[in-house]
């Protein structure tokens, strides 16, 4: 998820382990352990594109991490704040908390988290948006009204509380049924229109639960359709066709069976200007009412010295104003 939503969920997270010994400082360190995993993406500054995207939500978003540094995260707090009512084994238990429940919450998004490091074996749910307001909004606002209470008080604790459980309820009782509907009436529609396909992955569309995009894998190229549970005509649905036989020899460079294991084989392959593109179809295109085919993770493919790399493409969203009125146009209804 996005910066804030780990923020707000682990400053809450830490006022229910140590808020009423010490207040918003629970809050203060629990907002900083949820902050902690997602420290992976300076892994882009120093090695290669692919390395980074593989180390991505690996490590630090394992169960590992959170048992390995937490102890020693609170260590380092209770040398700093030697004055609270707290020893190093509360802090350290605050830290394991906001550090664990990063990676439970990335779980259920499109690029998962490598929870049972080193196995290596990642969990994407795929039924929530990297950036969603419905979740984050309210949760936000009742973890802010809690901060401004006393410690200890009774009201904190029911405020903080409610904030989590509206955020538990959304996951759970809002994202995850909706992924069961949507994926539903892609299949009935496949089968309505007689196409034949070997696999379905839904995940829903930017910033909302209300809409939903399903790539659908035939031989020789991908199905991509939108579903908003608004809509009242049949679904429409874009192909993007794999191109495999442009790869060539690239095919067997190990960098590139990295990337096609980093997109768990849902890929397609452009040409523009005699270079070659790989294109990572699970986050689907830059516009995902399908008025701009660009997408969202491209990169260009080049083979240099006998070794592969990939340059991420660099996206331009234009005018983001017109895109999002396009979006929620979309996810009013066909």
């Amino acid at each position: 998820m996005d910066s804030l939503t780990q923020i707000v969920l682990g400053a809450s997270v830490g006022e229910v382990v140590l808020g009423r010994k010490v207040g918003n400082k629970a809050m203060l360190y629990g907002a900083i352990a949820g902050t902690i995993p997602d420290l992976d993406v300076i892994a882009r500054s120093f090695t290669d594109t692919i390395t980074a995207n593989e180390l991505h939500r690996g490590f630090t978003h394992s169960i590992f991490f959170a048992l390995v540094f937490a102890p020693i995260f609170g260590w380092i707090i209770s040398k700093i704040e030697k004055k609270a009512d707290a020893d190093w084994k509360d802090w350290s238990k605050l830290m394991f908390w906001g550090l664990f429940t990063h990676p439970l919450l990335d779980m259920f998004t499109t690029w998962g988290t490598q929870l049972f490091w080193p196995a290596d074996y990642r969990l994407a749910f795929k039924t929530i948006f990297v950036i969603d307001p419905a979740y984050t909004l309210p949760f936000l606002f009742f973890t802010v009204l809690a901060a401004f209470r006393p410690k200890g008080s009774i009201s904190r604790r029911k405020l903080n509380s409610m904030g989590l459980q509206l955020s538990c309820l959304y996951l759970f009782l809002i994202t995850i049924p909706l992924k069961i509907y949507t994926f539903y009436e892609f299949k009935e529609a496949l089968k309505e229109q007689k196409i034949s396909y070997a696999e379905i992955e839904t995940k829903p569309s930017p910033f909302n639960t209300i809409m939903w995009t399903a790539n659908i894998a035939t031989d020789k190229s991908y199905l991509v359709g939108n579903y908003s549970i608004l809509d009242d005509q049949p679904i429409e649905f874009r192909r993007y066709p794999k191109n495999y036989h442009l790869l060539g020899e690239i095919k067997e460079y190990p960098n590139f069976k990295k990337l096609v294991k980093i997109s768990k084989g849902w890929y397609t392959i452009t040409e523009k200007e005699g270079d070659l593109y790989f294109n990572d179809l699970r986050f689907g295109t830059i516009d995902p009412t399908g008025n701009d085919s660009r997408f969202v993770f491209s990169y260009k493919l080049e083979v240099k010295n006998g070794i592969l790399t990939a340059t991420e493409v660099e996206k331009n969203y234009g005018d983001a104003s017109k895109m999002m009125k396009s979006l929620f146009d979309r996810v009013r209804g066909n």
